[in-house]
C-alpha cells in the first residue's frame, strides 16, 4: 500500500524554550499538541490516533492520552531514538491511508538541559543523555556485555566515523566544519536558536577537539523543549484553511553491526529508507528544493547526503564545502532554521524539527533570509541511536500542493 497524496501535515509548531525551567516533560508535550492543534485550526477532541517515542512519561502513548484528554482509535509509540519523529510522520500516513485514524498527533519534549543542570523536574524528565537511544537501564541493552568494556560513547563513536570516512575518501576537518558554517548562516536569523553567531572554518577548527576529529562546533547542542505534528486525511486538510503540504514518500530501516559481522562506519541506514521514499514519491534527490537534515554532528549531514543519493560516496566532502548549503548561496538548502547544530535538539533528539522546518520551507513560512523560493519539494531525513554503531533511518518526502 503506498501513502503518496493519502495524508497531510495539517500543524506543526516547535516549543521556543531551550530551557525548560518549571515545566514537565508532560506539559512541553501537551503545549507542543496545543500549538500545532492551533496552527492547523483544529481541536484536541479532533484527534483520534497519537504517536510518539521513549521520551514520553510514563507508560509513553497511554499515559500521555490519558494526561492530555484524548479519545483514540490508534495509537503507536514505536521507538527509534532521534528519528522516531520522521518516522512516526510515515506511520501516521500509513494507519490514515488504512482507515485508522483521520487526525494524528506527533509529540516530543523532554528537559535535558535542565536536568544536566541539577533543577529538579516538575514530573517526570527528559530523554537519556546520549545521542538519541531508547529507554531502559544501560546495562539492560542487549549489546551492553559486549561492548561496555571499550568505552563507547555518543562522541566517540561519532568521531570514529569520521576519522574512518577521512581515512577511506580523503575527507578533510575543514570540509565537515562547513556544515556548521552554513547551520550558523541559517540560525543567525531564528531568534529562538540557542547560538546565533555566524561563524567560520576557522572558527570551527580552532575550537576544543572533543573526540577526534570532532571538535566541539562538529557537535550539536543540548536543548530542553520538544515540537509537534498534525498528520491529517485528504478530507480533513480540505476543510482547514492552510497552506497544504503532501506526504508523497516514506521509508525506514534499522542498521546495526550485528554482533561485529557487518560493521562499516561509512555508511548509515538512510541507504534504504532513502531509495524506498523516493521511489514511492516517484522524484529523485535532484527534485528536491530543499533538505532537513539530521545533524547531531557534522559527519552525521555529510554520511546522510552521500546515503540518501545528493552525491556520491566519497563525495560528500565536496558536495558540503564552500557554501553549498547555505539558502540562497548553495545548491542545497539544508536546515534552514540552524538545526541541531544552533538552533534546537530538543532532548537529544532531532527528528520532529527536521519536519517543522520542512513543513515551514513548503509553506512558504520560513524566515525571509532564508526561504527558498519555489520551494515545492522537500526532504527531512533523520537517524536515530548511533550513527556508528546501531540506528534507524527515518526518511520523509513532502510536496506542496498549489
Amino acid at each position: 500500500m503506498s501513502i503518496k497524496g493519502k495524508a497531510y501535515i495539517g500543524g506543526v509548531f516547535e516549543h521556543p524554550t531551550r530551557e525548560a525551567i518549571g515545566y514537565s516533560t508532560a506539559q512541553l508535550h501537551a503545549e507542543c499538541a496545543k500549538g500545532a492543534l492551533e496552527d492547523a485550526g483544529l481541536s484536541k477532541d479532533d484527534i483520534d490516533g497519537y504517536f510518539c517515542a521513549g521520551d514520553a512519561p510514563g507508560f509513553g502513548a497511554m499515559s500521555m492520552a490519558d494526561y492530555m484528554g484524548l479519545k483514540l482509535r490508534h495509537m503507536d509509540s514505536t521507538e527509534t531514538g532521534g528519528s522516531s519523529y520522521i518516522l512516526h510522520v510515515g506511520h501516521a500516513a500509513e494507519a490514515i491511508a488504512a482507515g485508522k485514524c483521520s487526525v494524528a498527533l506527533v509529540t516530543l519534549a523532554g528537559r535535558p538541559r535542565t536536568m544536566r543542570l541539577g533543577v529538579p523536574p516538575g514530573r517526570g524528565g527528559g530523554g537519556p543523555p546520549g545521542g538519541g537511544g531508547g529507554g531502559g537501564g544501560v546495562s539492560d541493552v542487549p549489546e551492553a556485555g559486549f561492548e561496555n568494556i571499550y568505552g563507547g560513547s555518543t562522541h566517540n563513536t561519532y568521531g570514529m566515523c569520521a576519522a574512518r570516512h577521512m581515512h577511506d575518501y580523503g575527507t578533510t576537518s575543514e570540509q565537515l566544519a562547513w556544515i556548521k558554517v552554513a547551520a550558523s548562516h541559517h540560525a543567525q536569523w531564528n531568534e529562538h536558536a540557542m547560538l546565533r553567531e555566524v561563524v567560520t572554518v576557522e572558527d570551527v577548527l580552532n575550537s576544543p577537539m572533543i573526540a577526534t576529529p570532532l571538535h566541539r562546533m562538529d557537535c550539536c547542542v543540548i536543548s530542553d523543549g520538544g515540537g509537534a505534528v498534525i498528520v491529517v486525511s485528504p478530507e480533513v486538510a480540505k476543510s482547514l484553511n492552510r497552506p497544504k503540504v503532501k506526504i508523497i514518500g516514506a521509508g525506514e530501516a534499522p542498521k546495526g553491526p550485528r554482533g561485529g559481522n557487518d560493521l562499516d562506519l561509512t555508511y548509515s541506514g538512510a541507504v534504504w529508507s532513502g531509495p524506498a521514499a523516493f521511489s514511492e514519491a516517484g522524484v529523485t534527490p535532484k527534485d528536491m528544493k530543499y533538505a532537513s537534515i539530521y545533524d547531531s554532528f557534522t559527519i552525521t549531514v555529510l554520511m546522510q547526503l552521500e546515503d540518501l543519493g545528493f552525491c556520491k560516496k566519497g563525495d560528500g566532502g565536496k558536495f558540503v564545502a564552500d557554501g553549498n548549503l547555505i539558502s540562497g548561496v548553495g545548491k542545497l538548502p539544508f536546515n534552514t532554521d540552524g538545526g541541531g547544530l544552533c538552533n534546537n535538539h530538543p532532548t537529544n533528539r532531532g527528528g520532529i524539527t527536521k519536519v517543522i522546518e520542512a513543513v515551514r520551507q513548503l509553506r512558504g513560512e520560513a524566515h525571509p533570509k532564508v526561504q527558498v523560493p519555489n520551494c515545492d519539494l522537500a526532504i527531512a531525513h533523520g537517524t536515530g541511536g548511533s550513527l556508528g554503531t546501531r540506528h534507524g533511518a527515518a526518511t520523509v518526502i513532502m510536496e506542496r500542493e498549489s
